[in-house]
């Protein structure tokens, strides 16, 4: 529980259970596009200044969201070099694992740290 505020429910969950959901719903835009960006920026701009967590675990997200991005860019880019090709794999393979161990920590009440993120958001 965050010390600030031990009774912080966001949007009704627990603390943990945000995260989780945080985390997972970066797959939102596989349903719906555009969701999967847009539901965890909201989910971490609504509750950034009363959770310390949500704040650590919405900028690893978003960090993420434009490492990955930027990524994708390059991948396109190299795909005239070939190597574009197993680097996009590996990015959408990525971007599917990333947030599910983030989740299962989150969910544990532990932070984890994506391993090629880049630090856009300190």
């Amino acid at each position: 529980m965050n010390q600030n505020y031990p009774e912080f429910r966001p949007w009704g969950m627990e603390l943990n259970q945000f995260c989780m959901l945080m985390h997972l719903s970066q797959f939102a835009g596989y349903i719906v596009p555009l969701i999967g960006i847009v539901l965890p920026i909201v989910m971490w701009l609504t509750n950034k200044d009363q959770s310390y967590i949500v704040d650590q675990h919405g900028k690893q997200i978003v960090n993420w969201m434009i490492s990955s991005f930027i990524y994708g860019i390059l991948g396109l880019i190299l795909t005239c070099a070939i190597i574009g090709v197993p680097l996009l794999i590996g990015l959408a393979i990525l971007t599917i694992v990333f947030p599910i161990i983030g989740a299962v920590k989150a969910a544990e009440g532990n932070f984890y740290k994506y391993p090629i993120n880049i630090k856009f958001i300190a």
